[in-house]
């Protein structure tokens, strides 16, 4: 039966690879689970109906899904509600596991704020650790853009950062 084997194929795929392409889903939503949510079981949609057809492995075409369509995502909606930054406070003598966490948080906010064809190559690059040539398979573009994209990013990281060592411990 060709439908039951579909649905146990993308049933594994999802149980598998869920926790890694949410992830994924929260980055390119700047950090807003809710939409990473949505965006994931959205794309997941799509992506069943056309599961039989996906030749190959189905991770780098779920991920330039999601990249699509967080981007159109943006494209669509009038106007973003922006969080308010927290006040900051003065740095304590020796750094816990709250100020790992309060640094990704930063990551995540500063890429909130890049538009979103420079947050999903940074977001693949760096954090799904594709290579240059994945991320432009993935987006459709050529690896000039990927490059091109990714210096930018990270100089707009680093001036919305202050601090370019906190690029680096923001990744997983």
């Amino acid at each position: 039966m060709v439908v039951a084997d579909t649905d146990a194929d993308f049933g594994d795929f999802v149980r598998h690879r869920s926790q890694a392409l949410l992830r994924t889903a929260y980055l390119l939503c700047g950090g807003d689970q809710h939409a990473a949510e949505d965006l994931l079981q959205e794309v997941l949609e799509r992506v069943y109906a056309r599961w039989r057809r996906i030749r190959g492995d189905a991770e780098p075409y779920v991920r330039a899904a999601l990249a699509n369509a967080a981007a159109n995502r943006w494209r669509r909606r009038a106007r973003r509600v922006r969080e308010a930054p927290l006040e900051s406070a003065p740095d304590p003598a020796t750094r816990g596991h709250e100020d790992a966490v309060a640094d990704r948080d930063r990551v995540v906010s500063a890429l909130s704020q890049l538009p979103p064809r420079m947050r999903a190559v940074l977001v693949l690059r760096f954090f799904d650790d594709l290579s240059e040539a994945q991320t432009a398979a993935a987006l459709g573009c050529g690896l000039g853009t990927v490059k091109s994209q990714t210096s930018r990013g990270l100089a707009r990281l680093r001036d919305l950062l202050g601090e370019p060592q906190l690029i680096a411990q923001g990744r997983h």
